[in-house]
């Protein structure tokens, strides 16, 4: 058996019974032989340190499930190791949902895609720890600063990596990086007959109007 391959046949035990129901055990067992690691290989950690945005899965101790994006300069996402992540948090809307979920449930996925060069993807899992500031920088000597003027991260995600392996490019769109602030009609997908009053919209905060929304729900009662 391959040094980087389990042991044990992975996944969970309801795909199993999936596979079994619809005939692709066969092809299953193909992919985890082939595809999936217990690390990231030299080819992995390369893909890892060169990308800028990766999307999280976690879930509560009961299992309600929390998705969310994370993004930063590449390298924002560190490996440590070939069985080490971590990536800073930092200051956001106060809610913590990822956070608290890592804190009752320590199993995250994380799925990276490289939309603009290689167009392939990495699922990585594992267990997570949240870890302060100040220990991360004990630990790691050659760790970056954040060069922006006082701000610093509120804790960083250590994950121990436990399955990593590619999502395939079937599927996943080609897009062009644009400048920052572009608005380009191509570029930022705009309408260009309304495009005034979709840049007037704002870009973060209650861009969603759910503000008003909550608010006309509470009060209609």
């Amino acid at each position: 058996m391959h040094p980087h391959q389990r042991a044990e046949r992975p996944g969970s035990h309801g795909e199993h019974q999936i596979q079994h129901e619809l005939g692709t055990t066969d092809r299953a067992d193909r992919f985890y032989r082939e595809q999936v690691l217990d690390r990231l290989n030299t080819r992995m950690r390369q893909f890892v340190a060169r990308q800028d945005m990766f999307f999280l899965a976690t879930a509560d101790g009961h299992g309600n499930c929390d998705s969310t994006f994370r993004a930063g300069p590449p390298g924002f996402l560190r490996v440590l190791d070939e069985t080490t992540l971590a990536y800073p948090e930092y200051r956001g809307n106060g809610v913590m949902a990822s956070l608290g979920n890592i804190r009752e449930n320590p199993h995250v996925g994380l799925l990276l895609i490289d939309f603009t060069e290689d167009r392939i993807g990495l699922h990585i899992n594992g267990r997570a720890q949240l870890v302060a500031d100040e220990t991360m920088h004990q630990k790691h000597l050659g760790l970056p600063v954040d060069p922006a003027p006082g701000r610093r991260p509120q804790a960083w995600v250590e994950i121990e990596v436990e399955e990593a392996y590619i999502h395939c490019s079937k599927h996943i769109p080609r897009l062009v990086k644009t400048p920052p602030h572009s608005h380009t009609h191509q570029q930022n997908g705009t309408d260009p007959d309304n495009e005034q009053a979709w840049d007037s919209r704002p870009k973060s905060g209650d861009y969603f109007n759910a503000a008003a929304t909550s608010q006309h729900r509470h009060t209609s009662h």
